[in-house]
């Protein structure tokens, strides 16, 4: 069992590695997601108006724009919430999977402000911080299935051996 959880985490932490280029790369360099650098600084503070704004004109903008940009949002930080938890036993609690989650999506928005790449939206933000918390809730349902159940059945067999004595 031992040996099973540190290749899991040794696994883990190449994932979260490629997790990490891939994000910078997606965030910062990439073309296609219309990541070149600009003149002017781009950045919206009011929140839930980039998101209404997709909702409402969803039709003008695209359903290929509208879901790349709202799930797109979510699911880049999904690895986050879930991986995070498997590498790092101190990062197993709701609050701290929460906070950084939003503190590493707020460092992403202000990197894309100062250096005028992408936009800074604190809508990104919401999104991102709601990704990590849906991949913790991921890890804590796999966790339970993998781990719980098996505390439950030891549990279940001390108390049998006890009933024996």
């Amino acid at each position: 069992m031992k040996n099973a959880k540190k290749i899991i985490r040794i696994l883990s932490w190449f994932i979260f590695v490629v997790y990490l280029v891939a994000l910078v790369y997606f965030l910062f360099f990439s073309e296609q997601l219309g990541r070149v650098p600009s003149d002017e600084y781009k950045y919206s503070l009011v929140p839930f108006k980039e998101i209404t704004r997709y909702i409402r004109y969803w039709r003008a903008i695209g359903s290929y724009y509208v879901l790349l940009n709202l799930f797109g949002n979510v699911l880049c930080f999904v690895p986050f919430g879930f991986v995070l938890p498997v590498i790092s036993k101190g990062q197993r609690r709701f609050w701290k999977i929460l906070v950084l989650s939003f503190l590493t999506s707020l460092l992403v928005e202000l990197i894309q402000l100062v250096s005028k790449v992408g936009s800074c939206d604190v809508d990104d933000m919401l999104l991102n911080t709601l990704g990590g918390i849906i991949g913790y809730l991921m890890f804590r349902i796999c966790h339970y299935i993998f781990f719980g159940r098996r505390r439950g059945d030891v549990l279940k067999k001390k108390r049998k051996a006890g009933d024996r004595q």
